[in-house]
């Protein structure tokens, strides 16, 4: 049972209204709304008032809530992680070729960097998905989005999963390959004018 729904049982059974129960711990009624429909989560001093008022511990308040809490915060960073992955994979796309026409050899050297900062989110992404067992695209997609993961696990196909995983590497070395020769004809075009 998530947090939401122990708010509402706790409020109802101590007879209170959300607008009663907002003036007992100085929040507002909608507050106590967007808490009960899983639009927030109160921080950790709204949570102690509450398992105050209502007599319970915080264990029996926010019971099955941590792992879904923590589940937040590991799929939160894994999108945070994808967008540095793909934006400095754009930038060592996008400077190759100046770097290289203005510094030669060298050029080529420091116009990866941002390739191995894309590299380093890639494999924290990794580690992620080896911590919550996460191994298809629909498992990634649910786990961000937080959806129950089980339900897909149950649909793996290890000869599928693997084609999938290599059309997946297939169309991003494409794509990269791409927008690479999209900037590199375009800083021609620039060059030769």
């Amino acid at each position: 049972m998530n947090f939401s729904k122990q708010l509402k049982i706790y409020r109802e059974t101590n007879g209170y209204s959300q607008e009663e129960l907002a003036g007992k711990i100085y929040v507002t009624r909608q507050t106590i709304s967007k808490w009960e429909n899983d639009h927030t989560y109160p921080d950790i001093h709204n949570l102690i008032a509450l398992s105050i008022l209502f007599d319970v511990t915080l264990d029996e308040l926010v019971r099955g809530d941590v792992e879904i809490m923590k589940n937040n915060i590991d799929a939160e960073r894994m999108n945070k992680l994808s967008v540095v992955m793909l934006l400095f994979l754009i930038m060592t796309a996008v400077a190759v070729v100046p770097c290289v026409y203005y510094l030669s050899w060298l050029g080529l050297f420091i116009a990866f960097i941002p390739c191995g900062i894309s590299m380093v989110a890639a494999l924290k992404i990794e580690k992620i998905k080896k911590e919550k067992n996460i191994k298809t695209y629909a498992e990634i997609v649910a786990f961000t989005e937080g959806k129950d993961l089980d339900s897909i696990r149950k649909q793996r196909n290890r000869k599928r999963d693997i084609q999938a995983k290599v059309k997946l590497v297939l169309l991003f070395t494409l794509a990269g390959g791409a927008i690479t020769a999209l900037f590199d004809f375009l800083w021609f075009l620039i060059l030769s004018h």
